[in-house]
């Protein structure tokens, strides 16, 4: 009886583990897409989040301000899928220069792997430093805010003290 309501409360763990990593990923996009919009309307940023919507979208309004909410709205759904893959990567990680490489990676990944699926997004060599400064940092931002998050949480739920709690509970 014992095994069947450890195994009940792993369960309940593991479930609410990734909840709350869909609700990390889900602010995470939320915020700092926000924060990427309001750098591009001050122009130190010459992308806004309405880069998501570039190959996909036709006509001026995805470059406007409906575009841009849509988009934020958009990048914050998308997060959850990335906030996920980093929960089954580097949820065990517990230290914050794994989300600055990952936020760092993400970067590389959307302005020059990705690069070719957006159109109007310029060459990294004519873009500007303040827009390649400025997104670098946002994205470094986002992925400390989803990497330390995630494993912080995880070190709550599945570490030693969990272990520990656990152990002394059926004793």
């Amino acid at each position: 009886m014992d095994d069947k309501n450890l195994e009940q409360n792993k369960q309940e763990t593991q479930t609410s583990f990734m909840s709350r990593v869909v609700g990390v990923g889900f602010f995470g996009g939320l915020i700092w897409s926000t924060f990427g919009f309001i750098a591009y309307y001050l122009n130190f940023s010459k992308v806004g989040p309405a880069l998501v919507l570039a190959p996909w979208a036709l006509g001026k309004w995805k470059s406007q301000w409906i575009g841009q909410l849509i988009s934020i709205l958009i990048i914050a759904l998308l997060s959850i899928l990335v906030a996920i893959g980093y929960r089954y990567a580097f949820a065990k990680i517990n230290s914050m220069w794994c989300g600055i490489v990952f936020g760092a990676a993400l970067w590389g990944i959307v302005f020059y792997l990705l690069h070719p699926i957006f159109p109007g997004l310029e060459p990294m060599d004519t873009i500007g430093k303040n827009t390649i400064t400025t997104t670098l940092c946002i994205y470094i931002l986002y992925g400390v805010f989803i990497g330390y998050s995630i494993s912080f949480e995880y070190r709550e739920r599945f570490g030693e003290a969990h272990e520990k709690k656990q152990s002394a509970q059926s004793s």
